[in-house]
């Protein structure tokens, strides 16, 4: 989760170094600190809080001028969010400066060791352990820096990403990655590392792909890999398709304002490129054959937080057009609880950056049960979908903003075209059939952009009620998992009580809650011969009876419930399994103002990071 840098070039390392910091800070924020190769050796400059702290502290107390730097923006694990542990973090001498990512599970015994040795540490952070473990591999001026991080990661456990620079070395930055993101950036006469290519895609969209337990080292003129033993590796290559505008707010005050206004073209992205020359549906990377998914008989979904609540409402789709039962799980309970799962078994991974850690180990531990594993991602050349036999992209775009958006639909989006690739597979609906709902779907960024433009309606409400300590969400059928998505983006956005129910459980408890004005939001499912419509508009009267004020989301035309809604939110006509793609953005933009309206960080929540690599 934590934002990492490093650079070798001409150009100033402290300019490339502190502006790739700046794109990644959505990475981790609870300090920020450079460290810079100069002719004199190793100087270093670091502060707690925002990368606002380091700024000020390298204008009061300004670094002489390098060409090699590594930096960190941190999410704190191991030692309070202070200066002292703050990265980067140096050995006793001074000599090696490290950033790291993850958390070294056996960092006590090796700190005991070195210790034991005479070592004197500065911090509380298990990260200072690789600097002195650096000092003890080294041997004199000249000696291979690359071999030594070598050495010092086949000691480590746990998961982790390396960024060292060595004072005696300019020009070198070394690299070292386990469980944890690391990519490199090849530029012209300059070389880059970095947790995200968001760092460097101000000077190129050149990036190679690091993989699992691999040591890399950039020079300005190379870039070198090898395993942790020492063997040579070729790594892949690929180019980044977006560029440095798309990272930036483009004249909305918070980047989740660009983000939720982004959804249309993210669905759309999504949807693009699946037909195949003969009209059929077509998938990224689907290595896994025809037979294999018809060997299937059981899904299950994992995932965490919103990519969750994206598998609750796919649960409903894949069921009802493949007929194979379906499980929707917590990814970071999913192996502790010994599922039940072969080679006849699924697991669809849900994750935004591909690096979540639950996910991660989750589908590691469904490879060891001789599961197979398909990928829901939108980071292309991340661990989760090079750990996966199959890979659907999302193809969403970068997402700044801590609180996800354009996630959330991209990923339901992905997930219904694996339901519908799995129905054409295995027979289970025509083709005519699977074309007429992925015209439904296509049709969806239109409806989408209408909710957006309408919008103020639901900026008004949350002004409206800004005062409010409790909100209340209630959905049912796939529109269930949208309340809990609602309520979570309250949570984290505007840090207020909100919790969101299945409709049909009002009356087993949750009505107990329901008191004068407590503003409810129920999500009223499309009309259709289910008659859930008319037993939401039923759940409608019932809190609205005992003095809830009720926010309404129901669909153009249902005349039914305005006698009982105190605010109603129109929606765009859509089939039922579609709703919650039209239904989920007035809950994001009200969560946005409202969160606005206090006073708060819309784009960087307190306490929480983008992506959650670590268990």
């Amino acid at each position: 989760m934590c934002g990492i840098v490093g650079y070798a070039g001409s150009r100033s390392a402290q300019d490339v170094v502190v502006g790739g910091l700046r794109r990644l800070e959505y990475r981790g924020y609870d300090s920020a600190g450079v460290a810079l190769v100069t002719p004199g050796g190793l100087v270093s400059r670091k502060r707690a809080g925002k990368l606002t702290n380091l700024d000020k502290l390298l204008a009061e107390a300004p670094l002489p001028t390098a060409h090699t730097g590594i930096g960190h923006t941190r999410w704190a694990t191991h030692g309070a969010p202070n200066d002292l542990n703050a990265h980067p973090h140096l050995d006793s001498s001074g000599r090696f400066a490290v950033v790291h990512n993850g958390i070294i599970e056996n960092f006590a015994e090796l700190r005991a060791e070195l210790e034991a040795k005479g070592r004197e540490f500065a911090s509380e952070t298990d990260t200072e352990t690789v600097a002195h473990l650096l000092a003890e591999e080294i041997g004199p001026a000249g000696d291979d820096l690359a071999e030594a991080v070598r050495a010092v990661a086949r000691r480590l456990e746990g998961a982790f990403t390396l960024v060292i620079a060595d004072g005696e070395q300019p020009g070198l930055v070394v690299g070292a990655r386990r469980n944890s993101p690391l990519v490199a950036g090849r530029g012209d006469g300059e070389n880059f590392l970095a947790s995200d290519v968001a760092a460097f895609i101000d000077y190129t969209r050149e990036a190679v792909e690091l993989g699992q337990d691999q040591v890399v080292a950039i020079t300005a003129d190379a870039i070198s890999v090898t395993d942790f033993s020492g063997e040579s590796v070729e790594p892949s290559t690929y180019h980044v398709d977006w560029d440095a505008s798309a990272a930036e707010k483009g004249g909305f005050d918070w980047f989740m304002l660009k983000e939720i206004d982004e959804q249309p073209q993210a669905v759309a992205d999504t949807l693009l490129g699946r037909y195949a020359a003969d009209g059929s549906l077509q998938l990224d990377e689907m290595r896994l054959s025809d037979d294999e998914l018809r060997d299937i008989d059981k899904v299950i979904i994992i995932a965490c937080g919103t990519a969750f609540y994206a598998g609750l409402v796919a649960k409903y789709a894949i069921e009802h057009w493949t007929r194979v039962p379906c499980e929707v799980e917590l990814a970071s309970e999913f192996r502790y609880r010994d599922p039940i799962v072969d080679r006849s078994t699924l697991v669809v991974a849900i994750s935004q950056s591909g690096e979540t850690m639950d996910t991660l180990m989750a589908i590691r531990h469904a490879r060891t049960q001789r599961a197979n594993v398909l990928a829901i991602c939108n980071t292309n050349g991340s661990t989760i979908p090079r750990e996966s036999d199959a890979v659907i992209y999302t193809h969403a775009g970068p997402e700044i903003a801590v609180a996800s958006t354009k996630g959330f639909l991209s990923q339901v989006v992905a997930c219904y075209l694996l339901g519908l690739y799995l129905a054409q597979v295995r027979g289970a609906k025509f083709g005519d059939e699977i074309t007429a709902i992925m015209h439904e779907l296509e049709s969806l960024p239109a409806a989408i952009r209408r909710v957006l433009d309408d919008g103020e309606q639901v900026r008004e409400l949350a002004r409206e009620l800004v005062d409010k300590r409790s909100v209340l969400f209630l959905g049912r059928h796939a529109g269930y998992p949208v309340a809990l998505e609602g309520a979570l983006k309250l949570k984290e956005l505007a840090y207020i009580h909100a919790e969101g129910f299945a409709a049909g459980e009002l009356k087993h408890g949750p009505i107990a809650l329901i008191e004068d004005d407590l503003p409810v939001f129920v999500i009223v499912p499309p009309r259709g011969r289910d008659q859930l419509n008319e037993k939401v508009i039923s759940n409608v009267q019932e809190i609205r009876a005992r003095g809830a004020r009720t926010i309404v989301l129901a669909e153009d035309g249902d005349e039914h419930v305005v006698p009982y809604a105190d605010h109603l939110i129109r929606l765009p006509r859509v089939p039922t399994l579609m709703q919650p793609l039209v239904a989920t953005v007035p809950l994001q933009l009200f969560a946005c103002e409202l969160a606005d309206r206090l006073g708060h960080d819309v784009d960087q929540p307190r306490n929480l990071a983008k992506s959650v690599t670590v268990e």
